[in-house]
């Protein structure tokens, strides 16, 4: 029996292309899609720019006929507009509210005997729709799964005397099942005793190489645990120019690129500046309008990357108050310089960024096209860090397997300029590794 996919609005907000993602079935919008399209068209991020995309392509179908009737997708699939039925299953449900309107007419459509599957990223629309005797999913496209993404790195038991070769010799090869990835580290490990170790990068489908010893620190900071040296690796090395980490809160993420993007600009001026943005979502209730200019308002979100370059730029010899003042006249004299520059991520689009290196912070709050949006800005030259943890995500569109992030880990880890690094274990101190562990 032929499909009559009804899409939710939050689908076609979370992605403009969703009209055209269900193969030859039926996509069906219920009027009340069109009425909250209408209502975001008019904002200025991503949420907006979707509804406006969505609005003009089905203004482009409407020329090939009716919608109502039904018009014909290039997926091969048919796209029709309904009006949204008052009669529905439960009298307890409000007809005022859009999302029951919309359930309303998939409703309608499995009464009549349509084989009907309800669309949605809102987890309450989809367990109402459930309760109705409808077929419910998630909108599957630009999706991974988390629990299985790819962490960058792999331990392979060998002999001791192949751990031995490696700390002796420049690359080895090693016996393994499947091929390494481009910029995949292997955790080397002795089978007679798992302290016996080496650890190394790929340099070949089963050939693994000793790290650099050029990249073993980054501007005074030094790697605590193994996953904050394969990072370092990563950050320092000019031949990889996408970097992802993810972790949870404490393990170094933010800080060990801003380290290296300090080392790489101001030490050895391998790029021109620092670029360093993040999307403005707030975490739980928002504080609503900040007063003042553009730079005073972003100094508010920008507060965690201002505590990073204190505590980098630290000198250390001052009394606590007087290091404070001079660290922060340091990152202010950046500022000043041309050296650092701090911004929103919606003024990043359309821009072209040359020889930066470019860090972009809470990256799990991010779509997919949002994360290509940001990385299709990189000129040449420039370096881009993407960090991040899909555990921690304040955009209600999104998920640890939805966001941008972990789907940018996954499409790129076979690309021989991307490297990508999930560092596992919290540094900040004791109470946050005890909060990231057990709360």
């Amino acid at each position: 029996m032929p499909k009559n996919f009804v899409l939710d609005t939050n689908v076609l907000l979370h992605n403009a292309e969703a009209l055209e993602s269900f193969a030859d079935n039926t996509v069906v919008l219920p009027l009340a899609v069109l009425e909250e399209l209408d209502r975001f068209k008019i904002r200025t991020d991503e949420l907006g720019r979707n509804a406006r995309r969505v609005i003009r392509r089905l203004d482009e179908l409407r020329g090939s006929g009716s919608l109502r009737n039904g018009v014909r997708l290039s997926s091969g699939g048919i796209i029709r507009v309904i009006m949204d039925g008052e009669n529905l299953p439960v009298a307890d449900l409000n007809i005022a509210e859009a999302d029951n309107r919309i359930l309303g007419v998939a409703w309608r459509l499995h009464a009549a005997g349509e084989r009907v599957i309800f669309v949605s990223k809102d987890i309450n629309a989809r367990v109402k729709a459930d309760a109705l005797g409808l077929e419910v999913m998630d909108f599957e496209k630009q999706k991974v799964d988390f629990d299985e993404i790819y962490t960058g790195y792999r331990e392979v038991v060998v002999p001791a005397a192949t751990v031995d070769e490696l700390h002796r010799s420049e690359q080895i090869d090693v016996p393994l099942d499947v091929c390494l990835y481009p910029n995949e580290f292997v955790v080397l490990r002795d089978e007679t005793n798992a302290k016996h170790s080496s650890l190394g990068r790929a340099a070949g489908k089963r050939t693994v190489a000793r790290l650099c010893p050029r990249f073993e620190t980054a501007w005074g900071i030094k790697p605590r645990n193994k996953e904050q040296r394969m990072a370092l690796e990563l950050l320092l090395d000019p031949a990889v120019h996408l970097v992802t980490l993810v972790g949870q809160a404490g393990t170094g993420k933010t800080l060990l690129a801003l380290a290296a993007a300090i080392e790489g600009t101001l030490r050895h001026h391998q790029y021109d500046k620092i670029l360093v943005t993040r999307p403005v979502i707030p975490m739980g209730k928002d504080i609503g309008y900040l007063p003042g200019a553009k730079d005073e308002k972003l100094s508010h979100w920008m507060q965690p990357i201002f505590d990073n370059l204190s505590y980098l730029l630290r000198d250390g010899k001052n009394e606590a108050g007087e290091t404070s003042r001079g660290t922060h006249k340091r990152v202010e004299e950046m500022q000043r310089s041309g050296v650092l520059e701090m911004e929103a991520l919606t003024y990043i689009r359309g821009r072209s960024i040359p020889r930066q290196y470019v860090v972009v912070d809470e990256a799990q709050n991010l779509t997919p096209h949002e994360v290509k949006t940001v990385i299709s800005r990189a000129g040449e030259g420039t370096k881009m860090i993407l960090c991040g943890d899909p555990c921690q995500i304040d955009n209600p569109y999104l998920d640890a397997d939805s966001n941008g992030l972990s789907y940018a880990v996954e499409r790129l880890k076979s690309h021989v300029i991307h490297g990508h690094v999930m560092l596992r274990k919290s540094e900040r101190s004791v109470l946050a590794a005890l909060a990231a562990e057990y709360l």
